[in-house]
Parts: C-alpha cells; sequence; structure tokens
C-alpha cells in the first residue's frame, strides 16, 4: 500500500512490532501484506501482516497489526474491512500483480498465444498496410525472468511477431511504451498506481537507454527491423524538456550503435505547448522522427459538443496546419503514431464514421513517415482497424 509521499505503509520493525509506519521508498517483507477474502462475501476482507497477525482499527487515528483474525466478519469485528472495488486493473503491472504469480502467467501467456496471430499479419499485409507499431514494456530486456509482478514471455512474442513480418513483408516499429517508473501515469505506461517518475534521476534514464540498446541490438540484422520510438507520450512537466532530451540523444546513440538505418522516433511531450520543441535535437540527427498523436477525444471543451462536420473540418482545418507546422524540407521526418475513427458524436452513422476516417487518411496520409492507426484490434469496435476495415468503414 503507497501513500502520501510515495511511501509504503509496513510494520515499525524498530519498535513494538505491531505498529504501521510509512516511511519505506521501496516495498520489501516489513511492506508485503496478504488481503483474506471472506468466501461468503468477497467485499469483506482481513489483511494479514508480516508478523503473521492481522490489521485491526483501534481507532479514528489507529490502525495495528495484532488481531488474530479469528472473530465474525460482521460490523462488529475491527480487524474486518470493506473492500470497495472502484475500477478493474489497468497496465501489465496492474494486472499482472493483481492476478498473482500464480495465476498471472496463465493469463499473459494465454493472451500473447492467441491475441496476435500469424494470420494478423497477413491480414495486414494483404490490406495495403506496409508496417506495425508494437508497443512493448522496460522489462522485456530482463525476459525470461522479469521483476515481479511481470511475466516472462513478451520477447518470444516479439520474436514471433518479427518472424510473421519478415514472411509477409512487413516493417516493424518497435516502441518503448511502458518505461521504468512511468513516463506519464497512464496505464499503458505500466504505472503501478498512477503516479509518474521516469527520468527525476540520472540511473532512470540510463536504465531505459539499456533497454533500447537491447532490443536494437537484437533485432538489428532483422531485414523487418525499420525503427525504434524512445519512448510513448512522455507528460510534460515532470518529464522535463531537459530531461526527455537527455534521454533522446543518449537513446539515439544506442541505435545507431548497431544500426546506422533504422530509424529514431522521439514522441513529443503531451501537455507540452510547443510543438517544436524537439526539433533542435531531432534536426541534426540523421534518420530522426518525430511522433505526434491526434484523437478528437480526451479535451472536452473543444470536442464534447462537437458535430459530425465540425469534427471533420476540424481535421482538415486544424490538424492539416498543426501537421504543416511540424513538417519542414530540411528538419525530422513526422509520424502520426495514433489516431483513431472514434469520437464524442453521439448516433453517428456508419456514413459518419466513413467520411470521419476518409478525412484522417487524406490528412495524416500527408505526413513523411506516414501513420499508424490506434490499434489493430479492440474490443471497442472503432478502435480496432480490423473490425473497421472487415466492415468497410475504412476504406486504404
Amino acid at each position: 500500500m503507497r501513500v502520501f509521499h510515495k511511501q509504503f505503509v509496513g510494520l515499525d520493525t524498530g519498535g513494538n512490532g505491531i505498529d504501521l509506519v510509512a516511511v519505506a521508498g521501496t516495498p520489501g517483507m516489513s511492506e508485503t501484506f496478504e488481503i483474506v477474502w471472506n468466501s461468503g462475501d468477497s467485499s469483506r476482507v482481513r489483511i494479514k501482516a508480516p508478523n503473521g497477525f492481522f490489521l485491526q482499527v483501534k481507532s479514528e487515528e489507529l490502525v495495528t497489526a495484532d488481531s488474530k483474525g479469528n472473530g465474525s466478519w460482521g460490523d462488529d469485528d475491527s480487524s474486518v474491512f470493506i473492500l470497495t472495488n472502484i475500477e478493474s486493473p489497468h497496465g501489465e503491472f496492474q494486472v499482472t500483480n493483481g492476478y498473482g504469480p500464480l495465476k498471472a502467467p496463465q493469463v499473459m501467456r494465454e493472451h500473447w498465444r492467441t491475441f496476435i496471430v500469424e494470420e494478423d499479419f497477413k491480414f495486414i499485409s494483404s490490406n495495403g498496410l506496409n508496417a506495425v507499431r508494437i508497443p512493448v514494456g522496460w522489462w522485456i530486456a530482463s525476459d525470461p525472468t522479469p521483476p515481479l509482478p511481470y511475466v516472462g514471455g513478451s520477447l518470444h512474442s516479439l520474436d514471433n511477431a518479427f518472424l510473421w513480418a519478415q514472411k509477409y513483408g512487413i516493417k516493424v516499429i518497435i516502441d518503448l511504451h511502458a518505461a521504468k517508473s512511468s513516463q506519464n501515469g497512464f496505464e499503458h505506461s505500466s504505472t503501478r498506481d498512477g503516479s509518474q517518475e521516469w527520468g527525476l534521476i540520472d540511473q532512470n534514464i540510463q536504465e531505459t537507454v539499456a533497454v533500447i540498446d537491447f532490443l536494437t541490438a537484437r533485432y538489428a540484422k532483422n531485414p523487418s527491423f525499420y525503427a525504434v520510438e524512445l519512448i510513448n507520450e512522455p507528460l510534460s512537466p515532470i518529464a522535463s524538456l531537459e530531461s526527455v532530451t537527455k534521454y533522446y540523444r543518449a537513446g539515439y546513440n544506442a541505435v545507431q550503435k548497431h544500426s546506422s538505418t533504422a530509424f529514431v522516433i522521439m514522441s513529443t511531450r503531451l501537455g507540452s505547448h510547443d510543438p517544436k520543441e524537439l526539433f533542435p535535437l531531432a534536426s541534426g540527427l540523421k534518420g530522426s522522427v518525430i511522433d505526434i498523436h491526434y484523437y478528437n477525444l480526451y479535451w472536452p471543451e473543444v470536442f464534447d459538443d462537437m458535430t459530425v462536420q465540425q469534427n471533420i473540418d476540424f481535421v482538415y482545418t486544424n490538424r492539416s496546419a498543426q501537421l504543416n507546422e511540424v513538417t519542414t524540407s530540411n528538419g525530422p521526418l513526422t509520424f502520426v503514431g495514433e489516431w483513431v475513427a472514434e469520437w464524442e458524436v453521439g448516433g453517428a452513422t456508419k456514413m459518419d464514421y466513413r467520411r470521419f476516417a476518409k478525412a484522417q487518411l487524406e490528412v495524416y496520409g500527408r505526413a513523411t513517415f506516414g501513420w499508424a492507426y490506434w490499434t489493430l484490434k479492440n474490443v471497442n469496435q472503432h478502435w480496432s482497424l480490423e473490425w473497421m476495415i472487415k466492415n468497410g468503414y475504412i476504406k486504404l
């Protein structure tokens, strides 16, 4: 349990052994608790401390680890807590941590075995697409024994992707989507609990460069290896321009050490007001690419009340101008690395979606490095490029 100031709750081993304190910056045995569910009511739990006893409430200000936990499961038992599940786990850290060391390997390996398969690469190739942007997490460099709670197997899946890509003539962009300590606090960066700490210390930056070095060294000679995206969507201001620039320069050098032909993609910072802030660095680096993401979402005051036509006009006018601003004859290449034919419009028809997708394809097709749809497969239909193509919403 992590609380204020990013410290973990644990037993006060230097005191009487039953008091709780929050002084540890990283969890150890003293900060490891077990949740025990009531078999008849999963919302009622006891929390077992490392000393073998259970937590109990003594007062509004005092919780101790000295209950035997052998009372009733009723409201009169001070060792019983009501567990409120706000939402399901998101991101690989929360999913694997939530399932635990016994179940998580089964869940993740079944996902890797069935979610993206060779037939998907055949589909991609047969529909005129020539590249895939594959998101990976920093722990892939430690496969097959990544640090807990992660599960070994992601590197084997990436190896398979390269085999299938080569077979069907598809280029691969490796995208470091989740950096250690989280570069944006979102679930897709595999944050522990919404915290963002990437880039705050040099060691963290060096560890991230080591992941890029590992991946580039492994695939540099593969004919399908095309580009490396050094990190996805670092969020300002915590991910400062100074730390991002420092990392991008070191990451670029790590790629160049193994491949002089691979492109190096640098994601713009979320929340930055200067879309060209990376140009002083990237313009002087051969094979550099600036990645920008365009969604007609996540900006309520702009998109929530837009009509179908207003969304389409926004793409042709605003997005076109934004892309033109970062596309220069002597600067880095531009890549619309994420977009989707989804919006906040209610009751839109198939034709509405087709027009919206067509507008984005026309505008983003001007990006000098191309575009990538987020994502190939998704349970939400309009976020699934496969579904959109098969059902006639997108024509490439």
